[in-house]
């Protein structure tokens, strides 16, 4: 079944039907690569997707695509469909992967719009990356009908969790959970040390942290021919070093006191003892990765987060201290104040100096573009001191964007 109404002004626009199959079922099933196009590519591959699996929902978003196009060519449009393919490991490869497949298909047929057909699951995180490049002026939704039965409910569960995502969430965080209860047990520090990293998870995981984090880590490259390789590595020891402190310093004092708090506390100093050091291994990391790679505007960024790890990092081990009793109340209340101060100036300063680049480049006029290619328009204006510049988009709609997401300045202003 599929929803939404097409809305085309005109019967003289070039109309592409565009279905996607973000995570490449297409190529994992039937060996067939992206993009298709036209329709007896697109029919062929639909074929084959569905005799290789009945059960996926991407062959029959396919079908859906050139039973709308057919019925488009009926009622007199201009029109072509095409199905570009992403990546099984989705995220970042995905997109990337469908901006390039999407760019050979508008260089093959010029349209001047587009409807979108998905499977209404993740397929629908494309819309940003297409609408970049082209204008979308229907989606649809197709939706396939399913008998309400025990065994085929049974079987549909089994084959989503055949799927790495979903493969993650059942099986591997229990299997997480397991080992922390596990290693908790071996060192005697009991339930507790687990459910706080339990309740950490659930935190990020609420609050919508948890993307933020992974793109994170995945800018760790890990590679032994990069410098940054190094010090991401003597991070990582510090971090299991640290924990190790932490877990020993707790069962320690909680064998001899029996206070929950305190031997919290003194855990939690022991652990922060080496976090400077890991903060600064994993900044310096980062600084070699993105000046390696031209993106020496993200210098200044981390700049700003030395400030504010700063901060984070005093004001906390300044409170365990007065905790545990090693420090007076005034104290503390100095070296919060001493932090606070740093912080700021670091931030201040490492702001300033970007700044102050970016007003020796000329921006206006510049083609803006977003870090996985996507063209997004052409710079109209530019207002340093307010912190922000203003683009016009290929449909001619000014968008306003913060001066802190360029991370790189060339021929092309590149934001994240």
């Amino acid at each position: 079944m599929a929803s939404s109404n097409l809305k085309i002004k005109s019967k003289e626009d070039r109309i592409l039907v565009l279905a996607v199959d973000i995570d490449n079922d297409l190529y994992q099933k039937t060996g067939i690569s992206g993009p298709l196009l036209g329709k007896v590519q697109n029919l062929n591959g639909a074929t084959q997707l569905a005799l290789a699996d009945p059960q996926d929902t991407d062959a029959n978003t396919m079908f859906e695509a050139v039973r709308l196009y057919n019925s488009l060519i009926e009622d007199g449009y201009l029109a072509n469909v095409a199905t570009v393919t992403g990546s099984e490991k989705e995220g970042y490869n995905a997109d990337m992967e469908i901006a390039r497949q999407l760019e050979l298909v508008l260089a093959q047929y010029q349209a001047d719009s587009c409807v979108f057909v998905t499977d209404g699951a993740s397929d629908e995180r494309a819309l940003p990356l297409i609408e970049s490049r082209i204008k979308i002026s229907s989606v649809r939704v197709v939706t396939v009908k399913q008998a309400e039965t025990l065994e085929k409910t049974y079987f549909t569960v089994l084959e989503k969790l055949k799927e790495p995502h979903y493969a993650r969430i059942v099986f591997g965080l229990p299997a997480v959970l397991l080992l922390l209860f596990a290693v908790s047990y071996l060192f005697g520090g009991g339930w507790e040390p687990p459910a706080a990293l339990i309740g950490l998870y659930l935190l990020i995981k609420g609050f919508g942290l948890e993307d933020g984090f992974i793109n994170s880590f995945k800018g760790f490259g890990f590679s032994l021919d990069r410098m940054s390789f190094v010090f991401y590595f003597a991070s990582m020891i510090f971090f299991v070093a640290g924990l190790f402190i932490g877990i020993g310093s707790y069962t320690a004092q909680f064998k001899s006191s029996g206070n929950q708090l305190s031997s919290l506390a003194v855990a939690t100093e022991g652990f922060l003892i080496l976090v400077p050091f890991i903060l600064l291994l994993y900044l310096i990391g980062r600084i070699i990765d993105v000046r390696s790679t031209r993106y020496m505007f993200r210098s200044f960024k981390y700049g700003i987060y030395i400030g504010s790890s700063i901060i984070f990092w005093v004001l906390l081990y300044a409170f365990v201290q007065w905790i545990v009793g090693q420090i007076y109340f005034s104290q503390f209340i100095n070296l919060t104040i001493l932090a606070i101060i740093i912080g700021i100036m670091v931030s201040v300063t490492a702001s300033a100096l970007r700044r102050h680049m970016l007003r020796r480049r000329q921006l206006k006029g510049k083609e803006v573009v977003n870090d996985l290619g996507a063209l997004i328009g052409k710079v109209a204006g530019v207002d340093i001191r307010a912190g922000r510049f203003v683009v016009n988009t290929s449909l001619g709609n000014p968008i306003t964007y913060s001066i802190d997401r360029i991370v790189e300045v060339s021929e092309k202003v590149v934001i994240k």
